[in-house]
Formats: structure tokens, C-alpha cells, sequence
């Protein structure tokens, strides 16, 4: 199949993030140059988001934060084709060390107290939705927040266990994935190299972002071998209008990479960022180098 062959709407992905944002901010053109080619993409979000830090502008009152940014990522599930977005509504449990992570109802004190129960929910939503490519963050969770962690290690664990006739967790037929893929961060050799600007410029790249608790130089030092890179040219503005529906994060401007990204003309950015990179993890390629230009090359239809 050639990368720009219309694809079966028999062909079916899921998108495991933890935050209503996450897809868009990180994935936005990868979803809708799928979803464009006919693909059924189901969004899995993890958390509610209740401990985004709220863009100034931001009203909350008479709304929560966690239900605007759940009206958020109805708006981007429209604009990006999603079919579904599928909340596991676990409280967000801010950055890792917070307080907010040891909330009894927050992801990662789930992953950490009760990761089988985390894990089987993954395998239903598996054997549900039937996806024949699963897409999660890396190990490291893209920056290190402890939901991104959280639901790539219970994705990962999902992914072989929803296979598994002897799981019996599950009550649902078993259903196994022929394809996970790990997503690396949008343009990451310019992430390297901005990188280098910071340090010339006497910044402490391991205290950024917003809250100065995000860690750019571990970021860096996590990013894992590329297999797959994907052309998403034509995709550039819808990714933009998916993540500008994410309003009360401030459009994914103010931290992260997406942060680092918009500080640059929007020619530029969209140049930098038009070839989405991904670790495919299962099944395991023989060299770590490029060998495919589409998620579903040597998937089989069913």
C-alpha cells in the first residue's frame, strides 16, 4: 500500500494518551491524515485534565476545568474525524512528586496501588474496538508526567494481553493487535538543537515550561530509536485547528514542545514539524533505522 492510497475504513487505530490535549498537541496531524484516509480512530484519554494549569482568560465560574476541557476535546474529536473519544475519567495527577499524584483517584496512584485493574480496563477497550495499530507515548511519557507513564505502561501491557485466550480478567472475546508504536516528540532534531540555544543562552533546560517543572535535557536523554516517519504536509493547518479548540491550555503555546514549536513562523513550524517520527515496538524491527513510511504497511484487514 502506498503512503497516499486511500486506506479501508476496515483499517482501525487507537490513540492512547492521558490528557484531553494530548492528542492534539502531540498527534493532531497524524490523527486527521488518517482519518482523512478512512481509517476508524478512536481516542482513549486517560484523566479528566482537572490539574491543567488554566490559560490566563480562562473562566472557571461557572465550569470546572475539567469539564471545559472535556467540551475542549469534543471540539477536536469534530475537527480531527475521531469517531470516539473513550475517558477512563481517572483524576490528572499533575506533575510527578505533586500531591495531586498521591490523590487516591488520580492515574498514577492507580497505575502504582492497582495496575491490573488499569490494564484490564485497556484490554476491554481493546477487545471492543478491535484496532489493528495501537499509538501511546514512549517510556519516558513524552516529558515525564506521570499519566503519560501511567498509560504507556498499562497500553503496553494491554497490547499483549488482549490477545491472550488465558487472561481471564477480561470477559470479552480475545483480540490481538498486529501493530504498537510508540510516538516520539513533534520534530524532535530541532527539540536537540533548540536545545543547545537555550544552554548558550544561560537557560536551565532542566527547569521549563509554565510551572519551570518540566525537564527538557531528560527529555532529550529518553527519546528512543525512530522506525517509522510519516508525511503529514498536508495536514499541517488541521493539526493547528485541532490544538486551538484547547483554549484553556493556551492552545499548547505556553509549555512543552508544542511551546517550543510556536515560537516560530508558522512556515517554518509546519516545515520543521511535517515529518512525525514513531518507535514501533511490536513488531520489533531488526535495525534500529527508517524502514516505513505508514502505520499500516503489512497490516492485514481484519
Amino acid at each position: 500500500m502506498s503512503e497516499e492510497q486511500t486506506t479501508p475504513s476496515t483499517f482501525r487505530l487507537l490513540v492512547a494518551y492521558a490528557h484531553p490535549d494530548d492528542e492534539s498537541f502531540g498527534s493532531g496531524g497524524l490523527i486527521a491524515k488518517y482519518t482523512a484516509q478512512g481509517v476508524q480512530v478512536d481516542y482513549l484519554c486517560a484523566t479528566n485534565g482537572d490539574m491543567g494549569t488554566p490559560a490566563e482568560g480562562t473562566s472557571l465560574e461557572t465550569n470546572s476545568l475539567a469539564n471545559i476541557r472535556i467540551e475542549e476535546l469534543e471540539c477536536a474529536r469534530k475537527v480531527l474525524g475521531m469517531r470516539q473519544v473513550i475517558r477512563l475519567n481517572y483524576k490528572d495527577s499533575g506533575m510527578m512528586g505533586s500531591p495531586s499524584s498521591e490523590h487516591p483517584e488520580s492515574l498514577w496512584y492507580q497505575w502504582q496501588h492497582c495496575p491490573d485493574d488499569v490494564t484490564q480496563r485497556i484490554v476491554d477497550i481493546i477487545r471492543e474496538t478491535q484496532p489493528q495499530i495501537i499509538v501511546t507515548f514512549n517510556r519516558y511519557g513524552g516529558y515525564g508526567h506521570p499519566d503519560h507513564i501511567a498509560i504507556q505502561r498499562a497500553t503496553t501491557a494491554a497490547f499483549k494481553l488482549a490477545g491472550d485466550k488465558t487472561y481471564t480478567r477480561s470477559t470479552l472475546a480475545p483480540y490481538a493487535p498486529q501493530k504498537l508504536y510508540y510516538a516520539s516528540i513533534p520534530a524532535y532534531r530541532f527539540f536537540k538543537l533548540y536545545l543547545l540555544t537555550l544552554q548558550l543562552r544561560g537557560k536551565d533546560i532542566r527547569r521549563m515550561g509554565i510551572n519551570a517543572d518540566i525537564d527538557y535535557q531528560a527529555i532529550a536523554d529518553n527519546l528512543e530509536p525512530i522506525h517509522t516517519v510519516i508525511d503529514l504536509s498536508g495536514y499541517m493547518d488541521i493539526w493547528d485547528q485541532a490544538s486551538d479548540c484547547h483554549r484553556s491550555q493556551g492552545q499548547g503555546k505556553g509549555s512543552g514542545t508544542r511551546g517550543v514549536m510556536s515560537l516560530l513562523p508558522k512556515w517554518m513550524r509546519h516545515w520543521i514539524a511535517s515529518r512525525y517520527s514513531l518507535t514501533r515496538v511490536y513488531p520489533a524491527p531488526n535495525h534500529n533505522r527508517v524502514d516505513e513510511h505508514d502505520l499500516f504497511a503489512n497490516v492485514t484487514k481484519n
